[in-house]
This record gives structure tokens, C-alpha cells and sequence, in this order.
């Protein structure tokens, strides 16, 4: 009888309360000093709990062999990715993944056949790259790593070479980034439009449950700049601080039918390139994360700025997204949240005995 991994951050809640819906029996991975959320305010999500002094422990061989005897499927989510870290995943996690572990490292921007090499594989829009900040002729975004925080960025906006050189001496004095961290960074143009994050799951089972579905839109909460947001233009200008979009939340939007196609037409190429760039390719959910905007034909467009290959950490979805409803029809059984869907082909493969199609 399977049992459901967690690692308790991120979206441990969320996958907790499918499995325990779905009728599975639970298992999480915390780290000590984190655990209170999970070892107590929600410990009936949970049947056991693994507590360790640090998350990298989790690659030690007698917390893996505790996960192998509860015939444990594990789902990654991005604390997973960041903490235990690629190598760790790829080749020292024996635990079944549901999912392809080898496509999680496609999220970072300095590997290769990352993210920007399938979506140009997959020859779907993203905003044009700058190599340096020299080429900068347009307003732009700098995407780069937090120095304390190994799970966000810190974005900053430039019009020029000389504003990019002035703002990075600053947030390399202030200590938000790093020279290192700024050497990785991505410059690329900011696309002036409404921001979707389109989220999807692709099945492994193709002939049980299709190719893949769409869950929802949503959009992010950032600190601090939806403080930054939330003031009068006189009053944005009297604060001399640095703007940070670190994630902190999300929420429910919609997108007018007539452009929803692309949306879909979008992840069914990603599934396709991904299929031969990262077999067995995509399973499970995965999200765009992108902006509706006018082209220069002043047509509207979908651009493509970021990919998740992984759970997108957003309850806010199952809640707010009418594809819940939509789901629920299409495939007979009630479906309240995308990880639904997850739980739902574990359990299919698991009566079917085919574990072995859907994990890696």
C-alpha cells in the first residue's frame, strides 16, 4: 500500500490534504525547528513524522530506508529541490518520486537545457535576454539570487547600463545580493502586462486520464513591493529602499476564453519538447508563469517568463479556480484542488500495478 511523501515546507499542507482525502496514508520529513506547523497544528494530515536537525539529512541512509519500508512515493516540491539539492536528488534519493526528478533542475538559469532552452525548443514566447547590461535599451528586469535566502530572488529594474551598475553596487553594499550571485543574473526585458500563472498537470497514464489538464490561474503576493504597490506614486518616491519580490502568497484570477487556447497550446508543446529533452518527460503538475501583453503588431500575447516543473505551492487554486468544477466532470469523481489530480493517478497506477510509469 502506497504511502505519500512530504517535505514539510512549501506545500506540505496542500499534498496533505489530498492524500488524506484520497484515502492514503501519510509520511513527512521536517526539519527541527520548522516542524511546529506540521507536528502539531496539522498533525492529523500526517500519520508519521520524521524529524531531522537538518533537511540534507533526509539523503541519509537510514531516514531513506524508513521511507522505503512505508513503500513511500515521494512528491517534490521546490523546498525539496533547493534544500536537498539536485545532485542529492538525481543520485543519492533511492525513494520513488512521483514525477521526473530529472526535470526539477531545468528550473535553475545557470544549467544547461534549462528552462529558456525548452521554451525555445518549444518555440514558445519569453521576453528577449540582454548578455550584458551595455545592450540595455528598454525598461528591464535583473533576476537575481537573495544573498540569504537560497529560495528567492531579488529583482530589480533598470533602463540603462548605468542604472543597472548604480543599483547593484547598491544591493551589493546593503547585503541583498552578492558580486557572485549578480555574475548568474539574468537580464531581460520586463513585459508590460497582466500577469497569469497558468497551471497545469501532465499524466503519466496518458491512456487512462489524457494527455494533461489545465488547473487554474493565479498570481503572486510579493513582499515588500505589494507594500510598495499599495501607496500613492508622491509617497513610492519618499522611500529609498530596496524593492524586493520575495513570494509570499497567491491569488485567484481568470483570463478571457478567446485567449485561452494559447495557454493549452503552450503546455501541449512544453509536454512534447520536455518528452524528448527529459524522458519519460513532464508528470504531474507544472506551471507558465507569464504575462498577457500587446506585441508590436498590437496584438495581445502570452510571454512566458518563468516555468515550474513542479507542485506550485498555491492552495489558492483549488478554491478560486472554476476548473475545479470543469474536472470534476471530466473525469468522474470530485475534484476539489489540482493535487486531486496527483493522488488520483497514484491511486489508478497503484490498482493497476503500475507504480513504475508514473515515479523515477
Amino acid at each position: 500500500m502506497v504511502t505519500i511523501g512530504i517535505f514539510g515546507s512549501h506545500s506540505a499542507k496542500e499534498i496533505g490534504i489530498s492524500a488524506k482525502a484520497w484515502g492514503f496514508e501519510t509520511v513527512i520529513v521536517v526539519q527541527k525547528g520548522r516542524d511546529k506547523l506540521y507536528s502539531e497544528f496539522n498533525k492529523h494530515l500526517y500519520d508519521h513524522i520524521i524529524v531531522l536537525n537538518s533537511f540534507k539529512e533526509i539523503l541519509n541512509k537510514e531516514v531513506q530506508e524508513k521511507l522505503i519500508d512505508l513503500e513511500t512515493v515521494f512528491i517534490p516540491n521546490r523546498s525539496f529541490a533547493v534544500y536537498v539539492g539536485y545532485d542529492g536528488i538525481e543520485r543519492g534519493f533511492k525513494v520513488p518520486i512521483y514525477g521526473n526528478r530529472f526535470l526539477l533542475r531545468a528550473e535553475e538559469r545557470n544549467v544547461e537545457r534549462n528552462q529558456y532552452y525548452l521554451l525555445e525548443k518549444a518555440n514558445i514566447r519569453s521576453p528577449k535576454e540582454f548578455r550584458f547590461p551595455e545592450e540595455i535599451d528598454r525598461l528591464c528586469v535583473v533576476k537575481v539570487q537573495q544573498a540569504r535566502n537560497p529560495l528567492e530572488r531579488a529583482f530589480f529594474y533598470v533602463i540603462s547600463a548605468e542604472d543597472y551598475y548604480r543599483q547593484a553596487e547598491r544591493l551589493i553594499r546593503d547585503g541583498v545580493i552578492t558580486e557572485d550571485g549578480l555574475k548568474k543574473a539574468r537580464i531581460e526585458e520586463f513585459v508590460l502586462g497582466a500577469r497569469f500563472n497558468a497551471n497545469f498537470h501532465s499524466y503519466a497514464l496518458k491512456d487512462v486520464f489524457g494527455d494533461f489538464d489545465f488547473v487554474g490561474f493565479s498570481d503572486r503576493r510579493q513582499v515588500n513591493l505589494q507594500g510598495f504597490l499599495n501607496l500613492p506614486a508622491r509617497e513610492q518616491l519618499k522611500i529609498d529602499i530596496p524593492i524586493k519580490n520575495e513570494e509570499i502568497g497567491h491569488f485567484g484570477v481568470t483570463m478571457r476564453e478567446s485567449k485561452q487556447e494559447i495557454i493549452y497550446e503552450y503546455a501541449e508543446k512544453l509536454i512534447r519538447v520536455c518528452e524528448r529533452e527529459y524522458p519519460p518527460g513532464i508528470i504531474g503538475m507544472f506551471g507558465l508563469q507569464g504575462a498577457m501583453a500587446y506585441s508590436p503588431m498590437d496584438e495581445l500575447e502570452f510571454v512566458v517568463f518563468d516555468i515550474s516543473f513542479r507542485v506550485p505551492g498555491d492552495p489558492a487554486i483549488g478554491p478560486t479556480s472554476p476548473e475545479m468544477r470543469n474536472l470534476s466532470l471530466k473525469h468522474r469523481v470530485k475534484i476539489e484542488d489540482p493535487l486531486d489530480l496527483t493522488m488520483m493517478e497514484i491511486k489508478k497506477a497503484e490498482e493497476l500495478g503500475r507504480i513504475e510509469e508514473i515515479v523515477t
